[in-house]
């Protein structure tokens, strides 16, 4: 594949080209980087002055690197679907009005898993990606903002893709929910099952990724490592450190399942 020199970078001439990773939080960023093998850089490279700015982003760095194919760059977006859509949607303008245009965002990070499906330590690519709590509360249950005739609650990664991903990585494929507020009892998690039940992660920010991206016209993959049991909420059942381990794992089968697939072969 041909391949031309853009702002350092090593930028494809076809296929995927230039790859977006938004996750939450520093850890997390930094355990896709090391899975993906990049440097830390500048985060205005990436986010522009006015994402770099956002007073409740994590402050620090981005990180920034290519391979013969892709070139990534992985970002700490800030936690919640709202910021982790404004900050998406920042770095995929920046890009743009650069000329760079990215090929493919990824949410990625941990999150919570529906059990016995997705156990702590294992890995989930979403087939959908869900915004569950997006509606309203009726005396007859939840009601979907789409049946109150308003947006849209899903968004539908490449299928394709999501097969290739989830066999490189020995991933699961299900719906990752996105939440606002976090479950912590059995009650809402069995009413979540019930509502969604190929559900097998939650977490908070893949459908504010996926409408930024989709605002944009490109397509988007979510790519969770558990944590911990979606339910009550007992923290000396995390394994924060186990789902980190995972996700560089992951991250490391990636780049050359990206560097192979192109979006209109799908």
């Amino acid at each position: 594949m041909e391949l031309q020199a853009q702002e350092g970078r090593l930028i494809a001439a076809a296929g995927l080209g230039r790859v977006l990773v938004a996750t939450a939080v520093p850890v997390e960023r930094d355990a896709v980087a090391a899975g993906l093998g990049v440097p830390l850089g500048s985060d205005e490279a990436v986010l522009g002055a006015v994402g770099r700015a956002h007073p409740s982003r994590p402050s620090g760095t981005t990180a920034h690197g290519g391979a013969a194919g892709c070139s990534f760059d992985v970002i700490a977006g800030g936690v919640g679907p709202a910021l982790a859509a404004a900050s998406t949607a920042s770095a995929l303008t920046a890009a743009a009005l650069k000329g760079a245009p990215y090929g493919l965002v990824v949410s990625a990070g941990i999150g919570g898993g529906f059990q016995p499906e997705a156990p702590v330590g294992s890995l989930v690519v979403a087939d959908e990606i869900v915004a569950a709590d997006l509606g309203a509360e009726t005396e007859d249950g939840f009601l979907p903002v789409t049946e109150l005739g308003f947006g849209t609650v899903r968004h539908e990664p490449p299928a394709d893709l999501v097969r290739r991903v989830a066999e490189s990585a020995g991933a699961r494929t299900g719906a990752v929910l996105t939440v606002s507020t976090v479950t912590g009892t059995a009650v809402r998690a069995a009413a979540l099952r019930e509502r969604h039940p190929t559900a097998l992660a939650e977490a908070m920010e893949g459908f504010g990724v996926a409408e930024a991206a989709a605002a944009q016209g490109v397509p988007v993959l979510e790519i969770r490592a558990i944590s911990n049991p979606v339910g009550p909420r007992d923290r000396a059942a995390w394994r924060i450190g186990d789902a980190l381990a995972a996700l560089t794992e992951g991250f490391g089968k990636l780049a050359p399942v990206l560097e192979g697939w192109n979006r209109h072969d799908s």
